[in-house]
């Protein structure tokens, strides 16, 4: 034991560097990342949206940020599989905590969301977040498309959440997890022409003009197949890339709020996200785990390793 040390999350003095907590035991951040509210000069960004409030169906997913944190200490100081790497030997990465929201206002959320984020995207690098349920993704394209112009979206999901907006009181678009994209369309935060939404298995009145690889399309095609769809559609462009766990069957990520049967396994979507290291991804969210519903964290655990593929496929690019 001789140079280790527990609770890395407060007792690390860099962004850098392996941690050395057991599994089962030490503060808990994402990775073991350092918590920090100074994020400045780090490449990534870690931080959490505990967000339920425009859900249409099961809620929970204000505790997804806790849960993906606590899945996330299986991830051991071995070399991460299948990066073949520490991914923090050369990727400074911090976990920033979680966005304040008041539960009580809920109609201000966004307004926050968008506002700390591009705060946030003022001194990191990356801002990866954990969410919270799927409209987190419109504020985050509005911090992200106001500092890179507009992007392709990347969407994994199990529904286009295409619907139509609905208004407020006082005539104000009203946006839910199931019509973020439809709010970022009218902003023109998205280029639908280079944007494309994978493992689609409901209908919407609206595609927006994206590309669609819907369920039995995901079925029949191997990884790779999906992988260069992808690439094809996206090209060079930046992209912001959204990963909604109900992408996976309800068999593999049944801790969720709008649980659909007939997608993918956790096993080939993983695969296809090792192969997209090739987009210029400038941001990533995780989003719709409710722990709730899960069964054994199985759900956290997926949603905690899609997390850590992105940190690969950035700590890959850093040091090519």
């Amino acid at each position: 034991m001789a140079g280790q040390t527990i609770d890395h999350a407060f007792t690390a003095t860099q962004a850098i560097g392996a941690a050395s907590d057991p599994t089962y035991a030490g503060a808990l951040s994402f990775m073991r990342r350092r918590l920090t509210k100074d994020v400045a000069g780090s490449d990534v960004t870690v931080w959490g949206i505990p967000f339920d409030a425009s859900v249409s169906n099961r809620p929970g997913t204000r505790f997804g940020p806790q849960a993906l944190r606590r899945a996330s200490a299986i991830f051991d100081n071995d070399p991460q599989y299948p990066f073949h790497a520490d991914l923090f030997e050369a990727l400074g990465v911090v976990d920033y905590g979680d966005c304040l929201l008041d539960y009580r206002l809920p109609e201000r959320a966004h307004l926050a969301m968008r506002t700390e984020a591009e705060a946030l995207l003022a001194k990191t690098g990356f801002l990866l977040t954990l969410g919270g349920d799927h409209s987190i993704t419109f504020p985050l394209l509005q911090a992200h498309a106001a500092k890179h112009g507009p992007l392709s979206l990347v969407h994994f999901d199990a529904h286009q959440d295409t619907w139509p907006l609905a208004t407020d009181t006082h005539g104000r678009p009203r946006v839910d997890h199931g019509s973020f994209v439809s709010a970022a369309l009218r902003e023109s935060l998205i280029d639908p022409e280079s944007s494309i939404q994978i493992g689609i298995r409901t209908h919407a009145p609206e595609t927006g003009g994206i590309e669609i690889l819907h369920g039995y399309e995901v079925e029949d095609l191997s990884s790779s197949a999906i992988a260069e769809r992808i690439a094809a559609r996206v090209g060079g462009r930046r992209c912001y890339l959204t990963f909604d766990i109900d992408c996976l069957d309800v068999a593999f990520a049944p801790g969720t709020g709008t649980p659909v049967a007939g997608g993918p396994s956790s096993a080939k979507m993983l695969a296809v996200l090792r192969q997209l290291g090739k987009l210029d991804i400038v941001g990533a969210d995780l989003v719709e785990v409710s722990p709730p519903y899960d069964h054994a964290d199985m759900t956290a655990v997926a949603g905690a390793t899609i997390a850590m593929y992105v940190l690969g496929l950035l700590a890959e690019k850093k040091t090519r």
